[in-house]
């Protein structure tokens, strides 16, 4: 069985202008797909050409919080006018919020703003949300309840306490697992990804960053959703062909449109 990994900025120049270089490894590691979230509205163009030219790679489209300041609504507007107009897009990512920072906490207003017409869309459109979320856990999990999606989405990189996981979970969403599970240190992360259920976990690396234990400093690869996949059945006494087949399964769940591709 392939690898999905389920969230890698493929687009970001360390992979893009070595295209051939990192299909081959990709390949060769059996990564059969690469959902690829945009940041800005300057990367919604540049992931649908490249998913239009590359079979492994799936566009997710929406506007990061870490770039609030950045974003307009003209955004907005562009991001629905391409959902109206290109139907392989298979979520809306990278959206969230983040308040890890005091110039972040302070946006906070309008990172909820562009949050929540984000979260419209992902109803009006009947698409997954693909979530960042930091220091933000708790009020996240009271929005999404309120906006009760239809699709729901993933929690990308958890690293909570599993409190908040089950919470996550009860509201329908899947917790995206990758590098931070690889450190000793992260012991709430790991306990609760432990014991959640596997079926509502998914596989991911956040390449080129996110890296894992013992690479430090270096480019995260999303050929390491390989190393992630052993981890997890390590912390979780599991084995990596129960793990690999599960959460294969759900990345086809949580994101229909690969579903209709890779099934």
């Amino acid at each position: 069985m392939p690898y999905i990994d389920t969230h890698c900025h493929f687009n970001f120049p360390i992979f893009a202008q070595h295209l051939t270089r990192s299909l081959g490894a990709i390949r060769q590691a059996q990564l059969q797909a690469i959902v690829t979230p945009a940041t800005q509205a300057d990367d919604f163009n540049s992931i649908l050409s490249l998913a239009r030219s590359t079979p492994e790679i799936f566009p997710a489209l929406g506007l990061h919080p870490l770039w609030t300041a950045q974003h307009h609504d003209e955004d907005l507007d562009r991001l629905r006018h391409l959902l109206d107009n290109h139907d392989d897009i298979v979520a809306i990512g990278e959206i969230g919020v983040d308040f890890y920072t005091a110039e972040l906490a302070a946006l906070a207003p309008r990172q909820w703003e562009i949050l929540s017409v984000q979260l419209r869309l992902a109803k009006e459109y009947s698409l997954p949300v693909i979530l960042h979320s930091r220091k933000s856990h708790d009020p996240l999990s009271k929005v999404l309840k309120d906006a009760a999606l239809p699709a729901a989405g993933v929690i990308h990189g958890f690293t909570g306490s599993y409190q908040q996981a089950k919470r996550f979970i009860d509201l329908g969403f899947y917790l995206g697992v990758g590098g931070s599970i690889s450190y000793p240190r992260a012991n709430k992360t790991r306990e609760a990804l432990a014991r959640v259920p596997l079926e509502q976990l998914v596989l991911e690396t956040d390449a080129p960053d996110m890296p894992l234990n013992g690479y430090q400093g270096e480019v995260n690869r999303p050929e390491r959703v390989v190393t992630v996949c052993q981890i997890l059945a390590e912390l979780r006494g599991e084995s990596v062909e129960k793990i690999r087949d599960c959460v294969w399964q759900n990345s086809l769940c949580l994101f229909p449109k690969l579903s209709a591709v890779l099934s």
